[in-house]
C-alpha cells in the first residue's frame, strides 16, 4: 500500500525537498518531472502547484498534500488539516494577503472600494472579504504581474501576498488592509484519514517535519566543566528541559550539554568561557521532537 501526497511545485519545491531531507526522506526528480522519486517506498509523491492541491486532496486523487491555508479557503476545500507547519520563529512565518493601493491613492478603508477595479489571484476569498464590508466592487483573476497593474493604472486596487511589504513599498503601494493570514498546512482527504494505515502514515510525516522545522533554528552546546564552576555554569544556561550533566573520568570534572537558540549562542559562549566552561563544542540539528 502507497500514501499519495502531493508537494508544491514551483519557488517552493526546493525548499519543500531539503525540509523533507532534514525530516529524513530523500527526494530526487528531473527539472520537468511531477513524479519524483523518494525513498520510502510507503510514499508515491506527486508535484502540483500549491494553488490547486486541495482540490486534488479533497477529490480524493490525493491522500493527502502541502500547501497554503490560504488555497485552501480559496477553493472552499472540505479536507482534513493534518498539521500546521507554520514556525514563526523557526523562520516560516505566515503570509498575508493585504489589499494594497498607490501611495497617493484616496482609497483609506474598503468602503472606499465601491465601483472600484481589484486585480488578484485570490478571487473568491476577496469576494467574501467585500461581501462582508458590504462593498459592491469589480474583482478580477490575475494571472501575474499584479503590482504592475495597479503601478500604471490598470486597476484601482490589488489583494497579494506579502510577508514584510517591502516589494509592496518598493513598487510605491500602500496596504490598506490585511484580507487574511495563511499558514502552511499538512492536509489529508477525509476518506484516507478514516483509512487507520493512511492516517499513521500521514502522521508520521507530520510529526517528522515537524520536529525538522523545530530544529532550524536550535543548536546543542557541549562543553566541560570542573566541579567549583559548574553551578556558575548551570546559571547562564538555558535549555527545553534542563542541561544534562554528566561525570567524567577525570575527577571532579563534568559534561554539560544543552539546546538552546543558535542566536543566543554568540552572546553565550564568551560568558560561557568566562566562567569556567572549556572544551566548547557547538553542532545543528536536524530535528527535536516534542
Amino acid at each position: 500500500m502507497r500514501c499519495k501526497l502531493g508537494l508544491p511545485k514551483g519557488s517552493l519545491q526546493e525548499s519543500t525537498f531539503e525540509l523533507f531531507k532534514q525530516a529524513g526522506f530523500r527526494i530526487t526528480s528531473s527539472a520537468r518531472s511531477y513524479f519524483p522519486m523518494i525513498d520510502d517506498e510507503e510514499l508515491e509523491i506527486i508535484l502540483l502547484r500549491a494553488q490547486e492541491m486541495s482540490r486534488y486532496v479533497e477529490a480524493g486523487a490525493l491522500d493527502g498534500g502541502i500547501t497554503g491555508q490560504d488555497w485552501i479557503m480559496e477553493n472552499g476545500s472540505d479536507v482534513v488539516k493534518v498539521a500546521d507547519l507554520t514556525y514563526a520563529k523557526q523562520g516560516l512565518n505566515p503570509v498575508r494577503w493585504v489589499l494594497a493601493v498607490p501611495v497617493d491613492s484616496k482609497i483609506t478603508r474598503p468602503k472606499d472600494l465601491s465601483g472600484k477595479r481589484i486585480a488578484t489571484e485570490l478571487v473568491s476569498v476577496t469576494k467574501g472579504y467585500l461581501k462582508g464590508h458590504r462593498v459592491n466592487a469589480d474583482v478580477e483573476y490575475s494571472w501575474g504581474a499584479t503590482e504592475a497593474k495597479v503601478a500604471t493604472n490598470l486597476v484601482d486596487a490589488i489583494v497579494e501576498l506579502t510577508e514584510t511589504g517591502a516589494s509592496l513599498r518598493a513598487n510605491k503601494l500602500r496596504i490598506v488592509d490585511t484580507i487574511c493570514t495563511s499558514t502552511t498546512q499538512l492536509i489529508a482527504n477525509k476518506a484516507a484519514w478514516k483509512d487507520p494505515w493512511k492516517k499513521k502514515k500521514l502522521e508520521s510525516v507530520a510529526t517528522l517535519i515537524k520536529g525538522a522545522i523545530s530544529a532550524r533554528s536550535m543548536v546543542v552546546l557541549k562543553m566541560n566543566v570542573s566541579k567549583k564552576n559548574l553551578k556558575k555554569v548551570l546559571t547562564l544556561l538555558p535549555a527545553i528541559r534542563k542541561p544534562t550533566v554528566s561525570e567524567l573520568s577525570t575527577a571532579s570534572w563534568y559534561a554539560v550539554e544543552t539546546v538552546l537558540e543558535e542566536k543566543a549562542v554568540r552572546v553565550l559562549i564568551p560568558e560561557l568561557k568566562k566562567a569556567g566552561a572549556e572544551g566548547l563544542i557547538e553542532y545543528s540539528l536536524n530535528k527535536i521532537i516534542y
